[in-house]
C-alpha cells in the first residue's frame, strides 16, 4: 500500500477513535428505534413498551417501538442485525432468540450471538402448568401418575410449534419421561380457550394469559416453570420442586444492539435500564404480569443466552420439533 494512502487511513482511524467518546457522551441526540420481532399484545411487546416509555424519559429522547413480526422473530432480528451500529437501533429479544437457530435455517442472515452486543436482560415470566378442572390431577405428581398410567392419552395445547408453550411441554416430557400428545394452535388465546372448554387436558401457559381464568376457577394451576414461587400465585409450587427435578421454563426478555455498537453507549443504556427496573411504576406493571426483574451485566447476559441456546438445542432435537 502506498505510504500516503496508509497514512491517510491511519489518520482516519485515529480521528474516529477520538470522535467515539464524544459521540457516546452526547448520546442520544435523536429518537431511538426499538424493534420488537413479534406482533403487538404479546409478552415481548408488553415488556418492550413498558421499558420504552420509561427509558425514553430517562434518556430525554423518544423510544419508538417498531413491531416487525414474522418467522418466529427471525425477520425483526435480521433487520436489527443489519442496522447501523450507532446505538439508535435496539432489539427486544426473548427465549425465542436462542431457540430459532435450531428451528429455522438462518442461512447466514444473522448469528443470534455474534451479530449482536448484549445490553441488558430485563425481566422473565415463567410458564404455569394448568389443567381443566375435570382433569383428575390436583398436583404435578397427580398429573405424572395419570400420564404414566395411560401413555399418549393426555394432550397439551400450545400457542404453536416452536412457541414457549410448546417448548415448555417438550421439556416436561423429556425430563419426566412421559408421553403427552402435543396439540398446536394458532396463538395462546385459542389454546387457552380449548383447555378451558375441556377439549385439551392441559397447557403450559403464560401468566398473563392464564391468570384471570385460574382466579375464576376455569383452570387449575399445578406448578410454575420458575425455580422459585411466583408472587402472583405463591401457593403454586415450582414444577421442579413438585416432581420434575431440573425443570425450568421462563420466557425472559432483554435488549441487544447490533454488534460493534460503541461500548460507551452500551454502558449508558445498561445503566439507564437498571434504573428503569427500579421505578415503582415499572415494578407494578411487571408484578401485574407475573414478571420477575432479572439483572445481569452485558457479559453475563451474553453467557446466559449461549447457555440457553445449548439447553433448547437438546429439546428441539429430542422432541423432533420442526417449524410449520
Amino acid at each position: 500500500m502506498p505510504k500516503p494512502i496508509a497514512l491517510l487511513l491511519a489518520c482516519a482511524a485515529l480521528l474516529l477513535a477520538l470522535m467515539a467518546p464524544s459521540a457516546a457522551q452526547d448520546y442520544p441526540t435523536r429518537p431511538i428505534r426499538m424493534i420488537i420481532p413479534f406482533p403487538p399484545g404479546g409478552g415481548s411487546d408488553v415488556t418492550g413498551r413498558v421499558v420504552a416509555q420509561a427509558l425514553g424519559e430517562r434518556l430525554g429522547k423518544q423510544i419508538i417501538v417498531d413491531n416487525r413480526p414474522g418467522a418466529g422473530g427471525v425477520i425483526g432480528s435480521e433487520i436489527a442485525a443489519n442496522a447501523p451500529k450507532d446505538g439508535y437501533t435496539l432489539l427486544m429479544v426473548s427465549l425465542a432468540h436462542t431457540v430459532n437457530p435450531w428451528l429455522y435455517d438462518l442461512n447466514g442472515r444473522y448469528d443470534p450471538i455474534k451479530s449482536f452486543t448484549p445490553v441488558a436482560i430485563i425481566a422473565a415470566s415463567p410458564v404455569i402448568m394448568v389443567v381443566h378442572p375435570s382433569v383428575e390431577a390436583h398436583s404435578v405428581a397427580d398429573l405424572l401418575a395419570l400420564a404414566k398410567a395411560e401413555p399418549g392419552k393426555l394432550q397439551y395445547a400450545s400457542a404453536g410449534v416452536g412457541s414457549v408453550t410448546h417448548l415448555a411441554g417438550e421439556l416436561f416430557k423429556l425430563l419426566a419421561k412421559v408421553d403427552i400428545l402435543h396439540v398446536p394452535f394458532k396463538g395462546a388465546g385459542p389454546a387457552t380457550i380449548d383447555v378451558m372448554g375441556g377439549h385439551t387436558s392441559l397447557m403450559f401457559g403464560g401468566l398473563l394469559a392464564t391468570t384471570p381464568h385460574i382466579r375464576s376457577g376455569k383452570l387449575r394451576a399445578l406448578g410454575v416453570g420458575s425455580l422459585t414461587r411466583n408472587a402472583v400465585f405463591p401457593e403454586v409450587p415450582p414444577i421442579a420442586e413438585a416432581g420434575v427435578p431440573g425443570y425450568e421454563t421462563i420466557n425472559w426478555f432483554g435488549l441487544v444492539a447490533p454488534a460493534r455498537t460503541p461500548p460507551a453507549i452500551i454502558e449508558r443504556l445498561h445503566r439507564e435500564i437498571t434504573a428503569v427496573q427500579d421505578l415503582p411504576a415499572v415494578r407494578k406493571q411487571f408484578d401485574a404480569d407475573g414478571a420477575m426483574v432479572m439483572r445481569m451485566n452485558p457479559a453475563e447476559f451474553g453467557a446466559y443466552m449461549i447457555a440457553d441456546m445449548n439447553k433448547w438445542q437438546r429439546v428441539v432435537k429430542d422432541g423432533g420439533i420442526k417449524p410449520e
